[in-house]
């Protein structure tokens, strides 16, 4: 059974696509990603700053997981909350999310190359996790593969 698209899906993909493309042209792969309360309240909302602060774990949700963290519950916790993020998550990402038991991830294209949300694992739905969350997949799909589309077409340019 496939998880049921809110209507707040779609604003919420639409925040993250404008923290991806309102980012520092620093090189990094304009991915972006918001974090909601169990409210509604945005907590936080970070990109791509792997190649800005020289740190490999610098991926969209994990600042984003940091700051709303920082922000909300017991420090770490963020039980009941939403991460959106526009491209689906990473092995390391997918992990931090399943740890820090985020109620619900939604994201915009699949990966398939090093998704971990269905495509080339499903960490975030491994039956042997204590904690599983929600997982909606390709909200505003086509929007989030043009921006990666476009950044890699500029980058192979550049490197020709």
């Amino acid at each position: 059974m496939r998880p049921f698209v809110l209507p707040a899906d779609r604003a919420l993909m639409r925040a993250a696509l404008d923290a991806a493309r309102t980012a520092p042209d620093t090189g990094d792969v304009p991915i972006g990603a918001v974090v909601l309360a169990p409210d509604g309240t945005e907590l936080a909302r970070a990109c791509n700053a792997r190649e800005a602060l020289g740190d490999p774990t610098a991926h969209a949700e994990i600042l984003a997981l940091r700051a709303a963290a920082a922000r909300y519950g017991d420090g770490w916790r963020l039980e009941g909350c939403t991460l959106a993020v526009t491209v689906e998550p990473c092995t390391m990402c997918a992990g931090a999310l399943v740890l820090a038991r985020i109620g619900r991830v939604v994201f915009g294209a699949w990966e398939p190359k090093t998704g971990a949300a269905g495509s080339l694992w499903d960490v975030l739905r491994d039956r042997r996790s204590t904690h599983r969350p929600e997982v909606v997949g390709g909200v505003l799909e086509a929007e989030c593969a043009e921006l990666m589309n476009a950044f890699f077409a500029t980058l192979s340019h550049r490197n020709e």
